[in-house]
């Protein structure tokens, strides 16, 4: 079982992480340039996905295509990753959705779940998870064991904005095969387990705060 991680090289992702960063970005400007980079990284995340040769027929001829070959499936983590979703179904109109609620414990950062709508099997489904900050690495690695006990094939890929190594390395040792696209591999984490230099909050930053 291995871990992959590529980063996306690329001046419009690296465009619109600097206008997440900046802590004067309004939520409306922020949830605006997370589509944008999200764009980038799904993408790239998607470099991989499994596909199948059509024929089709152009105003002049016959020729060859692609088609993915099954409906993948997007899986936000919430609520982050909910302001990724946008771009992932802009790029995967036809994908399934499903959704992982895990809340971390801010006392001891472990993740507990309090919602998981997926599949009962995912076998021959490729799973996408979004995510934008990869911190401890708890919620995902909870999330992906979900899709992974439904039979979803690996690795599984998550798409994310940021990674701390800390959550890297603690996904290296989840037993699983993970591949890991984002935007930048940030310095550390701090004592309240939050990236730096990081973006902040993303749920917040996004939506506002949850109370």
């Amino acid at each position: 079982m291995s871990v992959k991680v590529t980063v996306v090289d690329h001046p419009v992702a690296a465009e619109a992480l600097t206008h997440l960063r900046d802590q004067n970005s309004s939520n409306q400007f922020f949830r605006a340039e997370m589509r944008r980079l999200s764009l980038v990284v799904i993408a790239e995340a998607l470099r991989d996905v499994p596909t199948t040769k059509v024929r089709v027929t152009t105003p002049l001829a016959e020729t060859d295509g692609i088609k993915i070959a099954q409906r993948p499936v997007l899986v936000p983590i919430l609520r982050a990753g909910l302001g990724m979703l946008p771009a992932a179904m802009e790029l995967l109109p036809d994908a399934d959705i499903a959704v992982v609620g895990v809340q971390r414990d801010e006392a001891t950062h472990q993740p507990s779940e309090y919602v998981a709508k997926l599949p009962s099997r995912l076998d021959g489904r490729h799973c996408i998870v979004l995510d934008p900050m990869l911190a401890t690495g708890g919620s995902l690695e909870y999330g992906c064991k979900l899709l992974a006990a439904r039979g979803a094939p690996q690795p599984i890929t998550i798409a994310c904005v940021l990674a701390a190594p800390e959550g890297i390395a603690y996904l290296e040792k989840s037993g699983m095969d993970l591949h890991i696209v984002t935007a930048s591999i940030d310095e550390r984490l701090n004592e309240n387990a939050f990236i730096v230099p990081g973006l902040g909050d993303a749920g917040d930053r996004q939506f506002g705060p949850p109370h």
